[in-house]
């Protein structure tokens, strides 16, 4: 009987067992498991910024592996104001839609271009005029946008050059033999330095950022005429009013009293004072 009882007994606790594994997992699959590698929890003290950390000076990853950039530096800053956690959060640009629909991110926060995207979502007020251009090798003989005719120009997939080569400026784009999209300004960059295209259509910072950063910075050019301009903002889920009246009005105090002037000094090589608009 006794014997027959301890069997009894460790059929119990392996079904146990067993139930409490799978429900760990079943936890897990539903988004609720303990990993370290889950994203951060998003709530009310936790201020989540999605960004393309592929896009200097704004957002990107450094030599050591950190995500920094201008409006990281920003964020980080609100954070500190709000008592919020800050976390950074690398999105693939195509899915920010998405991203930002499901809550995974509090918000936008990556030279985001407002122009063209006004009722796609709830804007702070802008805060950078930022302008699109070219970059091309110096020994090209491109000297102008008109120069460009029958040449290979590439850009960022649903980048605002991009935006503007297919609106307003699709004339000067029907002119290029070919205009191709690539994932990263980094890929764009290396294809115009081994020749697999003539020229990058770039938002300005991003372009000095890059050139400056080259031991060859001489060997490109940034053309004197831009294809366009364009204001940057914070963009947050259409309808998040109160989110948005928070951390504008926490930017406004960072311009009163000199911080946001203080950080764009940091990212002087890529143009960022120049581009401040000023309150």
């Amino acid at each position: 009987m006794n014997k027959k009882i301890g069997i009894i007994f460790a059929l119990v606790l392996v079904t146990f067992l067993v139930m409490g594994t799978a429900s760990a997992g079943l936890f897990d699959f539903l988004g609720g498991g303990n990993d370290s590698d889950n994203a951060t929890a998003n709530d009310e003290d936790t201020f989540i910024v999605g960004f393309d950390a592929e896009f200097p000076p704004y957002g990107y990853k450094d030599d050591s592996g950190n995500y920094v950039g201008f409006d990281l530096d920003l964020a980080k800053e609100v954070c500190k104001r709000n008592n919020w956690t800050f976390k950074a959060q690398p999105i693939d640009w195509d899915a920010k839609d998405a991203e930002i629909d499901s809550g995974s991110i509090d918000c936008i926060w990556n030279g985001f271009t407002i122009n063209g995207r006004e009722n796609d979502y709830t804007w702070s007020e802008p805060y950078i005029d930022n302008k699109q251009v070219v970059v091309v090798k110096s020994d090209s003989g491109i000297k102008s946008l008109d120069d460009l005719a029958g040449k290979t120009v590439e850009t960022q997939k649903d980048s605002s050059a991009l935006a503007a080569l297919e609106g307003d400026n699709k004339t000067l784009a029907d002119k290029f033999a070919n205009l191709n999209q690539v994932a990263d300004y980094n890929t764009a960059f290396m294809d115009l330095e081994s020749g697999v295209c003539d020229a990058v259509a770039i938002d300005i910072g991003v372009a000095q950022y890059q050139v400056s950063s080259k031991d060859n910075s001489d060997a490109f050019t940034i053309l004197k005429d831009p294809i366009s301009s364009e204001q940057y903002g914070v963009g947050f889920k259409k309808g998040n009013d109160a989110l948005k009246d928070k951390v504008q009005a926490t930017l406004d105090e960072m311009f009163a009293d000199g911080t946001v002037a203080k950080i764009a000094e940091k990212y002087n090589d890529a143009g960022v004072p120049g581009s401040l608009i000023t309150k």
